[in-house]
């Protein structure tokens, strides 16, 4: 196979000429700057430099040519706003008309389409008519903006209010009222469904930390098991076990889902002599039997897991640790109060029963709390 022995150098020298501006083609050839020499025949250089190409000629849209057209393209932009209104005032409506039972399933169903439609419907009227009002009447023309040092001189702060007000201009927000006033009701009315739910899971008339503060539990009622209602005996309760409680005619409350959220309990016993028991709660357990909220003192998550060897208690969801035998104090991770314990004793039958309600609230601790 035949090959050039010549160096890069003298092939270069050859091709261009004695003036290294002309070549076979007979176009000129500017020798670059960058250009070095080889010391192999097989050396491949570039000798044209790169150049700025520049911002491609503005092309003007259709509504930019047409009035006609713009003015269809702004009725579509505030159409959307108003789309977004009336999303928002039939969630609310929604809520209100399909309000939940916690009987019924089919009720939870209805809530959440309806209501999902009425807020998709807000986002979207929102979402789409701010995209198509950018796509179609803003000022598109692409522009350079050279980047200096940040400084608070009085000609910067006086470019940026004429910046504010091309905006304005190129926008046309401060000119297409009917485009401002929609998109500002539509603002407006968004977020009116999400007073309206979250106004909904408070109660009504009543300060929670107050609610909080009473639960189903009053002396002499049964600690059931959890779900089936049996009640419990003491001695059905041995050493290293743990029982998930409710309290006795629970089942058949009718607000049964919301008494159970502040009820529910914990059941375990341990060596009465490993129970640190301080003055005042001598009789709050039996023979080792301990009860304690099962709602974290963190944000309300069901605590559950209990450790048989070290005797402690788990929230699976931020991992607050309680210690069962110094009364349930934290022993590890965000909560930041015991949990409550709940005073029991066995009644004539030989089965567990409340002394009392808990005597501190049950819950998270963010609650007010007298």
């Amino acid at each position: 196979m035949a090959h050039d022995e010549t160096s890069g150098t003298d092939v270069a020298a050859t091709s261009s000429g004695a003036g290294g501006v002309s070549n076979t083609s007979g176009r000129a050839v500017e020798p670059s700057a960058a250009v070095s020499s080889a010391s192999g025949g097989l050396a491949v250089m570039t000798t044209d430099g790169l150049s700025d190409p520049g911002i491609p000629p503005h092309r003007k849209r259709i509504t930019d040519l047409d009035p006609k057209k713009a003015k269809g393209a702004q009725r579509a932009v505030y159409t959307l706003f108003y789309l977004s209104i009336a999303g928002s005032i039939f969630a609310i409506a929604a809520y209100m008309a399909f309000p939940i039972n916690s009987d019924d399933p089919g009720s939870v169903r209805l809530n959440t389409v309806f209501l999902g439609l009425g807020i998709t419907l807000a986002l979207m009227g929102i979402g789409i008519g701010a995209v198509h009002w950018a796509k179609t009447l803003m000022h598109d023309e692409e522009g350079v903006d050279i980047r200096h040092p940040v400084r608070s001189s009085d000609e910067t702060r006086a470019r940026a209010v004429e910046i504010f007000h091309e905006g304005n201009v190129e926008s046309g927000f401060g000119r297409r009222s009917l485009i401002r006033n929609s998109l500002i009701g539509a603002l407006v009315a968004f977020p009116l469904p999400a007073v309206i739910l979250f106004r909904g899971l408070g109660p009504e008339g009543e300060s929670p930390s107050e609610l909080l503060s009473h639960t189903m539990w009053k002396a002499g009622d049964r600690l059931t098991l959890d779900p089936s209602g049996l009640p419990v005996k003491a001695s059905d309760v041995t050493i290293g076990s743990a029982f998930h409680i409710i309290p006795e005619g629970l089942n058949d409350a009718p607000d049964r889902l919301e008494q159970k959220a502040k009820a529910a309990v914990l059941l375990m016993r341990v060596n009465p002599s490993d129970l640190n028991v301080s003055a005042g709660r001598e009789d709050w357990n039996y023979d080792g039997i301990v009860a304690y909220s099962k709602i974290c003192t963190h944000v309300g998550c069901p605590v559950a897991l209990f450790e048989q060897q070290t005797h402690h208690l788990l929230c699976p969801c931020h991992q607050s640790t309680f210690d069962v035998n110094n009364e349930c104090e934290v022993i590890f991770g965000p909560a930041k109060r015991p949990l409550p314990q709940l005073p029991i004793t066995v009644d004539g039958e030989g089965y567990l029963v409340a002394r009392s309600d808990f005597l501190e609230p049950v819950g998270p601790s963010f609650w007010e709390r007298s």
